[in-house]
């Protein structure tokens, strides 16, 4: 049972992959609200949130099926979630299921989920998988694996929110570096 559901994410993935390449030539929406360009606000224009591509959203699918030996202290969805996106390279303060169903900085909530989002109801998260099949990997009861967030079960505990990841830090950590030197008094 276990390498055919191994068998069945690996079709999926690939079936994401193969749909994803051939819309890479399409424009892509972040997901933002806001239709004024930056050039057209002049120079006091908003800094426009850049949220994870569809590649970076394979990258946390592939992180996701390669959660094998992935480390994470807890064995519970938040935990397993957050140990994916920071493998795929998408850091963030961990938190819980019910924090981030509330919405935490560093996620932008959407209504139209793309592969490698949030899926999150109160008490539980996930990773969306193939969102026009409405699949999603997490932390089931056997375990990682995969399900129909459309299941009866899911439906029952109510509306799924769905977020995406800001890539607002282009150098994460650098913050603290720099606070850590203006700290030191020779830093100099």
């Amino acid at each position: 049972m276990l390498v055919l559901l191994k068998h069945e994410i690996l079709v999926l993935f690939f079936g994401i992959a193969l749909s994803l390449s051939s819309a890479q030539s399409a424009p892509q929406s972040t997901g933002t609200s806001n239709p004024t360009p930056p050039a057209a606000k002049g120079n006091h224009a908003r800094k426009v949130a850049r949220t994870l591509s569809p590649d970076d959203g394979l990258a946390v699918i592939a992180a996701a099926l390669d959660s094998k030996g992935l480390r994470y202290s807890e064995h519970d969805c938040s935990h397993l979630v957050h140990a994916i996106y920071e493998r795929a390279g998408f850091p963030y303060v961990y938190v819980d299921s019910d924090d981030l169903y509330d919405g935490v900085e560093g996620f932008q909530r959407v209504m139209h989920p793309q592969p490698g989002d949030l899926i999150v109801w109160h008490g539980h998260a996930g990773i969306v998988v193939r969102p026009s099949r409405h699949v999603f990997f997490s932390f089931m009861s056997a375990g990682p694996g995969i399900d129909n967030y459309e299941a009866p079960y899911w439906v029952g505990r109510g509306q799924p929110r769905f977020y995406r990841y800001v890539k607002s830090d282009p150098c994460p950590g650098c913050n603290s570096a720099r606070a850590t030197l203006r700290q030191t008094p020779n830093a100099r």
